[in-house]
């Protein structure tokens, strides 16, 4: 590709505002487009070979393995561990900091310095150019967990957190992003284009030299701050797409699979708060309460503090929120519907003063309170306050009674009544009413929960009477 054609109008425009990714650097070959792209064709003997990125397992499989190897003959030397673990958060950084949040969600602005610094550490990590990186992390969002996500945890926990790089992709199963702020930014196109040198230089040469020109320790900074280092870093990141999507909780929403936990924002950087980071993509935090482990937040901050960042985006608090009310009310209604609150009111039979009474005299400890008759022939033996006081009520409307006449019932007894319900008292005052209002389609005071069931409040149960009830006698 020339590069006097601005790379942005090298890429074909959809209708979405998304362009087709294009690569950068030109190249000698063309793709037969019509062909079945391995990826697309059953696994065999014959052919896993293919199905294989063999550069791709080389440097993040192969070499690591290697480097573990070598531990065995060549010693760690102190300093060459501090620079290694010193490396280690910078290389990190650069890609929590730099390709994530500053060009993947351009959670924040960085100055000329700070975007170099940032190119520079993040090639150190050996996980591909800036461009590519952003590229593939917008898709992920834009289609988390479908077939157009790169890295979906859909497809296997081992998938998302190692598969999608050892084993080749069709690039036309991931979904379109647009890119064109990373095709116009000077620093991205020129990592993009100078990768390998940069790679090579920032993950290899680079803490070699420190460690030999320093120290005296060439072997040791190759083994420990080059590939070792590099091999930590990688897993770390990859745990963002693994881990991050099946270990914690979802506080936020859990329609996909991203979920927070401390675990994984400690292996990550701060990375680990990912049901929010998915809900508010834009917000250059992932951990919002002070407490939370967030060092690339902190970072950030203080690169601000600085001169050097500029423009750090936060969702605003009240929206925030509302979407934590929203999912603990959702888990309250999940947990609500598995409870029993008694058959509802409107499924309950209307049954007369008359017929209640004489299914009372035929052996039916029935009790009418408030309106809905209950039988609580299971129960007599249960009662807290004897049977004698409960059989007393029996055939008759203890409304008073339950309602501080002699006792004033708990809560929990209201919840407990509600369970045995068997019907509506005919002309039972507002629960009649409330019934008939019920067909009649007419505005009834109750509220639903998102799966539709009934909200019972605390002191608003049907059998709660507000007024205040002077006395009644035990009879």
């Amino acid at each position: 590709m020339s590069t006097s054609v601005p790379a942005a109008a090298q890429a074909k425009a959809f209708p979405d505002g998304t362009t087709d990714y294009k690569p950068l650097r030109g190249s000698s070959a063309k793709a037969d487009l019509n062909k079945v792209h391995i990826s697309d064709q059953p696994m065999t003997w014959s052919n896993w070979h293919q199905h294989v990125n063999w550069l791709n397992t080389t440097f993040i499989v192969f070499i690591p393995i290697l480097g573990l190897i070598s531990c065995f003959w060549v010693p760690l030397k102190l300093n060459t561990a501090i620079f290694s673990v010193v490396y280690y958060f910078n290389t990190g950084l650069g890609i929590t900091g730099g390709y994530h949040r500053l060009w993947a969600h351009s959670s924040y602005k960085a100055t000329t310095p700070l975007k170099i610094y940032l190119a520079a550490v993040g090639a150190g990590a050996m996980e591909g150019s800036i461009r590519w990186w952003s590229r593939d992390h917008r898709a992920h969002h834009r289609y988390t967990d479908t077939v157009k996500d790169p890295y979906s945890v859909r497809k296997g926990l081992l998938y998302s957190h190692l598969g999608w790089m050892v084993f080749k992709q069709n690039p036309k199963n991931t979904g379109r992003t647009d890119i064109t702020d990373l095709n116009e930014d000077p620093v991205v196109v020129w990592q993009h284009r100078n990768f390998i040198k940069c790679v090579l230089f920032m993950a290899l040469i680079f803490p070699t030299a420190v460690c030999g020109l320093l120290w005296n320790d060439w072997l040791g900074g190759f083994v420990y701050a080059a590939i070792l280092r590099v091999a930590f870093v990688q897993q770390a990141t990859f745990c963002v797409n693994s881990l991050a999507h099946w270990l914690g909780d979802q506080p936020f929403d859990d329609r996909n699979s991203p979920r927070d936990h401390v675990i994984t924002a400690l292996v990550t950087l701060g990375e680990g708060y990912h049901n929010f980071h998915h809900e508010f993509p834009s917000d250059y935090r992932n951990a919002i309460e002070w407490w939370q482990w967030d060092p690339t937040k902190w970072s950030i901050t203080f690169w601000k503090w600085l001169g050097l960042a500029y423009d750090l985006k936060q969702f605003r608090a009240n929206e925030i929120e509302k979407g934590r009310v929203q999912q603990l009310q959702k888990k309250l209604d999940q947990k609500r519907a598995t409870l029993n609150w008694g058959t509802p009111l409107e499924q309950l039979p209307v049954i007369g003063w008359d017929d209640f009474v004489e299914e009372a005299k035929n052996g039916k400890a029935l009790v009418a309170i408030a309106g809905v008759i209950h039988d609580v022939t299971d129960f007599i033996k249960d009662h807290p306050g004897g049977r004698a006081l409960i059989k007393s009520a029996i055939g008759k409307d203890a409304t008073a009674i339950f309602n501080g006449g002699v006792y004033y019932h708990s809560n929990a007894a209201h919840n407990l009544l509600s369970t045995m319900r068997y019907g509506v008292l005919r002309g039972g005052c507002e629960v009649e009413i409330w019934k008939r209002a019920q067909f009649e389609n007419k505005d009834v005071t109750y509220v639903n929960d998102s799966a539709g069931q009934r909200i019972i409040r605390a002191g608003n149960q049907v059998t709660k009477v507000t007024q205040p009830i002077g006395s009644a006698d035990a009879a």
